[in-house]
């Protein structure tokens, strides 16, 4: 049996991603059809007879013959939704609709949701909607955009061209080939871009067109199901619901769940079972955003559905988790085999703490696509263990010495380790927004660290004795030099390129100023307490900065961007005098 394909909507705040969810509903339930709509939790199915009633005719003048049984939407907008719909190995969601407003363009989340599409490698949709405030547009009582346009007076159709290629324009530059649906000649290779108004409806009858021909002609092999087989799917949310208990919004994407069937899923302390006692749908059109909205219940569920389950031992499931209907024993380890992973840590790295299972998945992706990592994940509150975990870092690197918070509190008893161990916590609602906050804070800290590892640090850099400068001969010596590489400053040890020390600079001057530091380039007059001139000094003579081990090692680690190639070069002498020194002795 051919599944109806799962499609998600994604996109910024209040480029219309919920009106675009009710508009696809209102549309279908006033095509009267019967049975019109069917409500499921977390999701919305449009039955195929409504899709051939609103878009049939463009599906088959391009030669597409519909098999799909419909389109099954999930009316939980944004990227909680998209990650907690989650399998090993990508997303449970078959396409997505990412949703731009044309008049506003690629917006953070926007950018965020394309980031997040990019790394499960799901393939979408771009409705570029709110075409209807284009200046000009007269709204045309019409589900076609494109016959819309056609009525729109030509500086508008002018206009409404170069928002499209404003949106394509950006769209290669984050390395996707795009265009108008209408112009594109292989689907397979550009992303089409389908103009919309949630508002008024035009274009919703061209989305649901390209929508359901990508899954017609692209997916139909990987919507074919075991409709006998046992029920696989993904927990969206876990919710307590009055009279019901804990109950999960799971949306099913394979074979059939019964009541009283056991299922597994994952909990924070392993693998758990528990027997359906309800599987619940709300009533037709009933908000499914309502907690309040009354259920009826159904004797079983066959793939691709959302549904309530309701069932003793359900409160500690974890949302994203995968659930599946056991059958044998082998349902533990093919849970433990999608989840373990997830929960792969590096050796330094943050400490993370999320609301679910796709939420860490998909936070760790994206910091891990900035270079970041991870040295403990956990579902659940910011805890003291959390705290002191983090603390552990605190000397040996600051930059992880943070705990990031998505979706979650901070216990009690967390507070006060907060407050006496110094520890950065970082908290959000927003995954983009909480690792830029993090951005922000490593930014601040390496900063601030580098400052201090200037000002601490000896530096390498190589001067030459300038002849006929000498302008005392001890105590201190005072003499003229040029900067032959790196930078010196009051207070560096100089040595010779025998490794000797010579002395250290106590004062930096050029034409009787005093500086700070004399960079490559300078040439500077220094008093250095120790040496003779023509004794311990000599002109013409190249003299080094003297390192301690601490300074290679920073400057080699790191804190090895704070000097240049060539500085880097001078850096490997310095350390081979030094060897070459301890070997004499």
């Amino acid at each position: 049996m051919i599944r109806q394909p799962i499609i998600v909507v994604m996109g910024h705040v209040d480029h219309g991603k919920t009106s675009l969810l009710d508009k696809i509903r209102s549309t279908t339930i006033t095509a009267k059809e019967a049975g019109g709509i069917t409500q499921h939790i977390g999701a919305s199915e449009v039955p195929i007879d409504i899709i051939d009633r609103i878009c049939g005719p463009m599906l088959r003048s391009s030669g597409a013959k519909i098999t799909l049984p419909g389109l099954l939407f999930i009316d939980t907008p944004g990227h909680e939704a998209f990650t907690n719909l989650r399998k090993r190995g990508g997303s449970v969601a078959d396409i997505a609709i990412l949703v731009v407003d044309v008049s506003k363009g690629f917006e953070p989340q926007t950018l965020e949701a394309i980031n997040i599409l990019k790394e499960y490698r799901t393939p979408f949709v771009v409705a570029a909607n709110k075409v209807d405030l284009i200046t000009g547009w007269i709204p045309q009582k019409t589900n076609s955009v494109m016959e819309s346009l056609k009525k729109q007076n030509t500086y508008v159709a002018q206009e409404f061209d170069e928002r499209i290629y404003q949106m394509i324009g950006k769209l290669s530059e984050l390395g996707f080939g795009s265009e108008l649906f209408t112009r594109i000649k292989d689907f397979s290779k550009e992303l089409a871009i389908v103009p919309i108004s949630a508002k008024t409806g035009e274009g919703i009858a061209e989305l649901l067109m390209v929508v359901t021909g990508l899954a017609q002609r692209y997916m139909e092999a990987k919507l074919n199901i075991e409709v006998n087989g046992p029920g696989k799917g993904s927990i969206l949310e876990k919710k307590e619901v009055k009279g019901l208990g804990v109950t999960i919004d799971v949306v099913l994407y394979n074979g059939t769940l019964h009541v009283n069937d056991m299922i597994a899923f994952a909990t924070p302390n392993g693998i758990a079972t528990a027997k359906i006692k309800a599987l619940l749908k709300p009533k037709p059109l009933s908000e499914i955003r309502d907690t309040s909205a009354k259920f009826y219940s159904v004797n079983e569920v066959t793939a691709a559905s959302g549904i309530k389950i309701s069932g003793n031992g359900l409160d500690d499931a974890m949302p994203g988790s995968p659930i599946i209907q056991v059958t044998d024993q082998s349902y533990e380890k093919e849970i433990k085999s999608e989840i373990n992973e997830l929960f792969d840590t590096d050796k330094k790295g943050v400490v993370l703490k999320a609301d679910s299972i796709g939420s860490i998945e998909a936070i760790s992706r994206l910091l891990k696509a900035d270079g970041f990592g991870v040295s403990k994940k956990g579902i659940g509150n910011i805890t003291k263990r959390d705290v002191l975990d983090a603390f552990t870092y605190n000397a040996t690197d600051p930059l992880n010495a943070v705990v990031l918070g998505f979706n979650v509190q901070v216990d009690e008893d967390a507070e006060e380790s907060i407050n006496t161990s110094g520890i950065k916590i970082i908290r959000g609602e927003i995954i983009y927004k909480l690792i830029d906050d993090y951005k922000e804070f490593v930014d601040a800290k390496r900063k601030s660290i580098s400052n201090k590892v200037e000002s601490e640090t000896t530096f390498p850099a190589m001067i030459k004795v300038l002849p006929n400068a000498c302008f005392r001969v001890s105590g201190p010596a005072v003499f003229g030099v040029d900067v032959v590489a790196g930078k010196i400053k009051p207070g560096y040890v100089l040595i010779n390129e025998n490794g000797t020390v010579v002395g250290k600079i106590k004062e930096i001057q050029e034409e009787k100023t005093k500086l700070d530091e004399a960079k490559k380039g300078a040439s500077v007059a220094i008093s250095v307490d120790g040496p003779t001139f023509g004794r311990q000094i000599k002109e013409n003579q190249f003299l080094y900065t003297r390192l301690t081990d601490s300074d290679e090692k920073l400057l080699s680690g790191d804190f090895a961007d704070l000097i240049s190639d060539e500085e880097k070069e001078l850096l490997k002498k310095i350390k081979e005098i030094k060897r070459l020194s301890k070997k004499s002795l």
